[in-house]
């Protein structure tokens, strides 16, 4: 039986089609021409005009572009060839600032594996003990699906509705 489980998880891991990367300084502008569209699409209705304006603001700030630029805000994308397709983003050393996956892509594992090589980065390499986020009324479950746990009720605050979660490594 383990044999068998070792050989499906190496075939799972061969057949996952996309490549996963940190995030070029050319690749920002598109990145988060992704994250505005999937935003709107999957997000803007549960949010309040001013969420939506607040989030826009973020995405778009200057000072967010300059930290990414400088290292200290540091994002993964998937690619599909040179499309990107899908990112995620932390800050604060270990708080997911952003994940978001082109609807074309959802449901094909493209945010688990994004979740899975920044979690394989901040427990191996920055020493983490574990990540937190902030979700969306959309992504809840999805998080939840990854070992992920509320550790408070959903709040409002400027418009946007999240749940605070984390996950232990």
């Amino acid at each position: 039986m383990k044999a068998e489980q070792h050989l499906m998880r190496r075939f799972l891991k061969a057949a996952f089609p996309y490549e996963i990367r940190w995030a070029k300084e050319q690749e920002w502008e598109p990145t988060m021409r992704l994250v505005w569209k999937t935003f709107l699409k999957f997000e803007g209705e549960d949010y309040l005009e001013e969420g939506i304006r607040n989030f826009y603001e973020f995405i778009t700030d200057k000072k967010l572009r300059e930290s990414f630029v400088a290292g200290n805000y540091q994002m993964l994308v998937a690619l599909d060839g040179g499309r990107i397709i899908g990112m995620a983003s932390v800050r604060s050393g270990n708080h997911l600032s952003l994940l978001f996956v082109d609807e074309t892509y959802h449901k094909k594992g493209v945010g688990r594996e994004l979740m899975k090589k920044l979690c394989l980065y901040l427990k191996e390499e920055a020493g983490e003990r574990y990540i937190s986020l902030k979700a969306t009324p959309y992504a809840v479950n999805f998080y939840r699906k990854l070992g992920f746990h509320e550790i408070g009720p959903e709040e409002e605050f400027s418009g946007i509705r999240v749940t605070a979660m984390e996950k232990f490594f």
